[in-house]
C-alpha cells in the first residue's frame, strides 16, 4: 500500500501495479530520495503520457530541416546568447518543478564528480570549472555550453597530464569526498504556474532543436557525443575506487563510436541518472567515512 503523501500513485492494486510506484519503491539502483521521487513523478505525468509522443515527432522533424537548413547556411543563425535566454524563459515559464530539480541537480552533481575525480587520482592537479546554478539567471550565462565544455575539457587536462608523467589512474589511499553533498543543493523554489506542467523528456525534445538551430554545428554535435561520456567518467571513478562493478550502472556507452543527433534527448535522461546513481554512490562512501569516524558530519 503507498502511504507517501508526495506520490501522486494510487494505493497498491495487485490486479493493477503502478510501474512507478515499483520504481520507486525498488531499492536496487542507488540513487538520492528526493531525486528519485522527482523522476517517477515526471514519468507518471499527464505530459509525459500525452505531450512527449507529439513533442518528439515535432523535434525529429524540425530537426531534419535545422540539418538540412545548417547544411546551406551553416553560420547564418548562432547565438548562444540568444539560445540561452530562451532556454533560460522556457525552463521558468513551462517546465514542471520536478523536471526543473531533475535538470538544475544535474549541474551539480555532474561538477561534484569531476571535481572528486580531479582531487583523487595521484600525482595529479587539475583545476575544474564548478557550475552550480541556483536560479534561471544562471541558465542566461550560456550554462549548458559551458558544461559540455568543461567535460571535454576535463578529459583533455587529464590525460595530457597523465601521458606527460607516464603514469595510469590510481586512487589515493584516503578518498576526499569534502565536495560531495550529502542531500540537496540550495535551489530556488521552482514556478508552479499553471503553465509549469511539461516532463524532462517532453522539455527536452522541445529545447534540443532550439540547442541546433543556435549552436554551431561543432557545438551541437560535440554536446550530443558529450553524452557518451559517461563511459569514461564512470571507468575513471572505477579506477580510483577500484571498483569495476560500477560500470555496470552506465547507459550511455562507446564514445569513439557516436550516436545519431536525433537520439540526443533520450539519452540525456540516460546521462542524468547515470550522473546521479554515481554520485550517490559517493554520498554513500560519504555517509560510511563519517560513520567510521574518518570525517566531519556530512553537509
Amino acid at each position: 500500500m503507498n502511504k507517501d503523501p508526495e506520490l501522486p500513485f494510487s494505493a497498491h492494486d495487485e490486479r493493477d501495479p503502478n510501474p512507478w510506484l515499483a520504481m520507486y519503491l525498488d531499492s536496487s539502483i542507488p540513487i538520492n530520495d528526493k531525486t528519485k521521487l522527482s523522476l517517477m513523478r515526471d514519468n507518471n505525468s499527464t505530459s509525459a503520457q500525452y505531450l512527449l509522443p507529439l513533442i518528439t515527432l515535432w523535434s525529429k522533424i524540425t530537426m531534419f530541416l535545422i540539418h538540412l537548413f545548417k547544411f546551406f547556411f551553416p553560420n547564418l543563425i548562432n547565438s548562444s546568447k540568444i539560445l540561452h535566454r530562451i532556454l533560460a524563459w522556457g525552463l521558468k515559464r513551462f517546465v514542471s518543478p520536478d523536471a526543473n530539480l531533475l535538470i538544475f541537480r544535474h549541474f551539480h552533481v555532474g561538477s561534484e564528480i569531476m571535481e572528486f575525480i580531479s582531487k583523487n587520482i595521484q600525482n595529479i592537479e587539475i583545476t575544474t570549472n564548478p557550475l552550480k546554478p541556483q536560479d534561471f539567471e544562471a541558465v542566461k550565462d550560456d550554462l549548458f555550453l559551458k558544461h559540455d565544455l568543461n567535460l571535454y575539457n576535463f578529459v583533455i587536462r587529464l590525460n595530457s597530464q597523465l601521458r606527460e608523467k607516464d603514469i595510469a589512474i590510481k586512487g589515493k589511499s584516503t578518498l576526499d569526498l569534502s565536495m560531495i553533498t550529502v542531500d540537496q543543493f540550495n535551489h530556488i523554489e521552482f514556478p508552479k504556474t499553471w503553465t509549469n506542467i511539461l516532463d524532462l523528456r517532453s522539455s527536452i525534445e522541445l529545447f534540443t532543436p532550439f540547442y541546433q538551430l543556435f549552436l554551431t554545428s561543432n557545438d551541437f554535435v560535440r554536446a550530443s557525443n558529450s553524452l557518451q561520456l559517461d563511459e569514461t567518467i564512470g571507468i575513471y571513478t572505477s579506477q580510483i575506487l577500484n571498483t569495476p562493478a560500477h560500470l555496470s550502472l552506465v547507459n550511455n556507452k562507446h564514445p569513439m563510436v557516436p550516436e545519431t543527433t536525433y537520439s540526443a534527448a533520450y539519452r540525456l535522461v540516460l546521462h542524468g541518472l547515470s550522473a546521479e546513481t554515481l554520485h550517490r554512490i559517493l554520498v554513500n562512501m560519504k555517509l560510511k567515512q563519517h560513520a567510521d569516524g574518518i570525517i566531519t558530519p556530512a553537509h
